[in-house]
């Protein structure tokens, strides 16, 4: 029995930590945008985020919507690097 532990709490400790990273998206709400030429530095700062997947920045919504690995990044660091850029975000609060 000592042995089938041993051998279970070794295979939970190899399992990589990407095993349980779920893909997440969430909107952001950039309403600091305020010409058509502004997306383009907000993607980059996103694209730029570790973990990032998919970044759809929208100049008429002034909104970003980002997917990303839950693993890697967080909605933190997500908005950090907007405002970083000069384009402070906050999640729009739809729970998307």
């Amino acid at each position: 029995m000592k042995k089938l532990y041993t051998v279970l709490a070794i295979t939970l400790l190899t399992i990589p930590v990407s095993a349980f990273a779920a893909t997440r998206t969430v909107t952001l709400d950039v309403p600091t945008m305020t010409c058509p030429v502004c997306p383009i530095t907000v993607r980059k700062a996103l694209r730029a985020v570790p973990g990032v997947k998919k970044v759809d920045v929208q100049y008429a919504k002034r909104e970003a919507i980002v997917t990303y690995d839950d693993a890697t990044t967080n909605i933190a660091a997500l908005t950090k690097a907007t405002a970083d850029a000069g384009y402070p975000s906050k999640p729009d609060g739809k729970g998307k």
